[in-house]
């Protein structure tokens, strides 16, 4: 089914997903009951009412290891398509050092997290 090549099925994918999206949103708002009232419009904190201040100072203990995590799912996920489409007559010696810089580009925030990690006193 070539009918726009493959751009045309992308684009057919996306509508098929707006055509199953937008029932889902509509149907609820017109058929959904709508009463409000003080008591359901009150803020819920797992089912408690909350009390006290609204801000609050959340623990960053963890917050390098994130950063290091999203950096290595990056560079993995863009490693693996490299290497699954590389010919080296067909990409050629070129494609190895677009890679070296790309990881390059990627250690600079790896590095950034990992000295971060050691310095979590700071947070």
């Amino acid at each position: 089914m070539a009918l726009f090549g493959d751009i045309g099925s992308v684009f057919m994918m996306g509508l098929v997903g707006v055509m199953f999206t937008l029932p889902v949103i509509i149907i609820p708002k017109i058929l959904a009951p709508h009463r409000p009232n003080p008591i359901k419009n009150l803020t819920f904190e797992t089912g408690q009412v909350p009390t006290g201040a609204g801000k609050m100072h959340y623990m960053m203990q963890y917050y390098a290891y994130l950063l290091m995590f999203i950096v290595f799912d990056v560079m993995t996920m863009f490693l693996y398509a490299w290497a699954s489409a590389y010919q080296p007559l067909a990409l050629g010696v070129s494609s190895s050092w677009v890679l070296t810089i790309f990881m390059g580009m990627l250690f600079v925030p790896l590095g950034l997290a990992m000295y971060l990690a050691g310095r979590r006193e700071l947070w």
